[in-house]
């Protein structure tokens, strides 16, 4: 009787070792399939990424590409395990209801998460700004610095880095003004209300000469009398300067005034400042 048990102990004793050593077989065969299919990945997106990189208007694409990665790989690991699971009597549909509730919960808790990652697909698919551009939105302004899955950075004029989630960015008015073909221009020039006719119609026509000598603004523009302000009488230009950049467009709008506060002394017109004329009257009686 004694040896039967025996026997039995040795039987269960040797299909543990063989159960135990078909587990570490499988562990080691299924993680060489997910490397070999991550390599594959890696050379699938790494040909998408050197196709579409130096292509600027399928910019969104490469940069959606990284995500795109990350779910081909997380895909694989899921059917890896789920199958490897399956095949040592673990039922696939309790594990995926598992997955549901878990993936619920994490839901609920990453939702703010997920609705950027929405967000940052949104802005790259619709090419509303990308890294460089100078953009504007509410009270926010300057260059974007970096774009990723939850947020945009955006360095100001005043080299804060400002980080504002992408949904926000996605459901906001996000001004590109680095997309716009010119930027406007819109001077003012006040000079005093002792100013005589002539002076002030030659004051008008250096305005409009400046304007045309400058190659960097466009011919459309013009040259009028804005308002007669408390202190000063305006005179305004409008136009438009051949250019993109901020930076250039911020020297265009300071030689413009460099030669008109030249040429205003030249011709010995004077600006005007903020003042306050006071009149008394005369008392008869004294």
């Amino acid at each position: 009787m004694l040896d039967q048990i025996l026997a039995y102990g040795d039987k269960i004793d040797k299909l543990f070792d063989t159960f135990k050593i078909s587990i570490i077989l499988g562990v080691i065969v299924n993680f060489i399939i997910i490397v070999i299919l991550f390599k594959l990945t890696d050379i699938f997106t790494g040909k998408l990424k050197n196709k579409f990189s130096h292509n600027e208007n399928a910019l969104p694409i490469s940069q959606i590409i990284p995500i795109l990665e990350k779910i081909i790989k997380t895909i694989i690991i899921f059917v890896i395990a789920a199958s490897f699971l399956q095949s040592h009597g673990y039922s696939l549909t309790s594990l995926i209801a598992g997955f549901g509730i878990t993936g619920l919960a994490v839901g609920f808790a990453a939702q703010q998460t997920i609705a950027s990652m929405f967000g940052t697909l949104g802005i790259l698919t619709d090419k509303v700004y990308k890294t460089g551009d100078y953009i504007k939105i509410d009270n926010t302004e300057g260059t974007v610095e970096n774009i990723n899955l939850r947020s945009t950075k955006i360095r100001t004029l005043d080299n804060h880095l400002v980080t504002i989630p992408n949904d926000k960015m996605a459901n906001s008015v996000v001004t590109n003004v680095t997309m716009a073909n010119k930027r406007r221009i819109d001077l003012i020039f006040g000079v005093t209300y002792d100013t005589s006719d002539e002076k002030l119609n030659r004051a008008i026509e250096i305005i409009k000469q400046i304007a045309s000598e400058r190659q960097d603004i466009h011919k459309d523009y013009t040259v009028f009398i804005e308002a007669l302000d408390s202190s000063s009488i305006n005179i305004r230009l409008l136009g438009y300067a051949k250019t993109k950049s901020f930076d250039v467009f911020a020297q265009i709008r300071s030689g413009i005034y460099l030669e008109a506060v030249k040429r205003f002394r030249t011709e010995d017109i004077e600006f005007a400042f903020p003042s306050t004329t006071i009149y008394m009257a005369e008392n008869k009686n004294i």
